[in-house]
């Protein structure tokens, strides 16, 4: 990869499978805007970001950066040191994997930040992605902290303490419905040093599926998609309606209950349940998969 400063911002060249549309549109976060340019707007770990890429060419563009962040931050976050083409290959053995990475080879899985995927995914409880980046917007805009780009104003996601001066009526504001009394008390068991995210995520992971368990608002769904989506537990393979369609449509053929999904997952793809996870996620959805 070859990396060359610009005017406020980074051109990367050389990068193999990385396609802004399918990062951003595979599910696992709900911070990013598609821009009228085609561009990709987001917040992560504090700042704002504005991404482009050309996947056929190997060309990403990074706006609103410099080579430091890029080195501190955005390198692990779009887990450009990993060799997907390595992944898709050995997933891609399974004619239904092949035929899911033709259609998302782009996603790379983000190396998010624990602590705001979190909240991010007791808000997604039965919830639509729309509300669920709107409530998390709204939280933001109220406790977080401003940052402007380009005369626009973006919102850092708040801190455990910045959080913990909400009480339920200001957490109603952000319109997250019965999910906010679970936001209120994880917050505090956060906040209080209960539950620690980062010793958390050092174990193995049912060990961490069963502590972020005992957090209000966190099931087996939400636990992976944490595990998955910021704490690089990769074998983790979170099933919501569209992944439990998806592999109830091609890999059995009836209605089955998630543990039986999981163990399937766990026996066919190992650790890369998480990777095939995302590709089969994109599928279900670009395809409108029903049973």
């Amino acid at each position: 990869m070859r990396i060359t400063e610009v005017e406020n911002g980074l051109i990367l060249e050389d990068v193999k499978d990385f396609d802004a549309k399918h990062i951003f549109e595979c599910g696992q976060c709900f911070r990013w805007t598609k821009n009228e340019d085609g561009s990709y707007t987001g917040i992560a770990f504090g700042k704002v970001l504005n991404v482009r890429s050309d996947y056929e060419k190997g060309i990403v563009i990074l706006d609103n950066t410099n080579l430091k962040d890029f080195r501190d931050i955005w390198f692990d976050y779009f887990d450009l040191g990993r060799d997907y083409g390595a992944i898709k290959r050995e997933l891609a053995k399974d004619p239904v994997l092949d035929m899911a990475i033709k259609h998302g080879k782009g996603i790379r899985i983000l190396k998010q930040e624990p602590w705001e995927l979190l909240i991010s995914y007791i808000i997604s409880a039965n919830n639509s992605i729309p509300m669920i980046s709107r409530s998390i917007g709204l939280l933001s805009e109220m406790y977080g902290r401003k940052i402007q780009y380009k005369g626009n104003l973006y919102y850092a996601f708040p801190s455990p303490s910045e959080l913990h001066e909400a009480d339920m009526e200001g957490l109603s504001l952000c319109r997250a419905g019965f999910r906010c009394k679970y936001i209120y008390q994880a917050v505090r068991m956060i906040y209080e040093g209960k539950i620690r995210l980062d010793e958390t995520a050092e174990k193995d992971i049912d060990s961490v599926r069963e502590i972020l368990m005992e957090i209000p608002g966190v099931g087996p769904k939400v636990a992976d998609c944490i595990m998955l989506f910021s704490m690089q537990k990769y074998e983790a393979y979170p099933v919501d309606v569209w992944v439990s369609r998806v592999t109830e449509y091609f890999f059995f053929g009836r209605n089955v209950k998630m543990k039986e999904i999981q163990n399937f997952a766990a026996e066919k793809f190992g650790g890369l349940a998480g990777f095939a996870q995302e590709y089969l996620f994109y599928y279900a959805r670009e395809l409108k998969i029903k049973m």
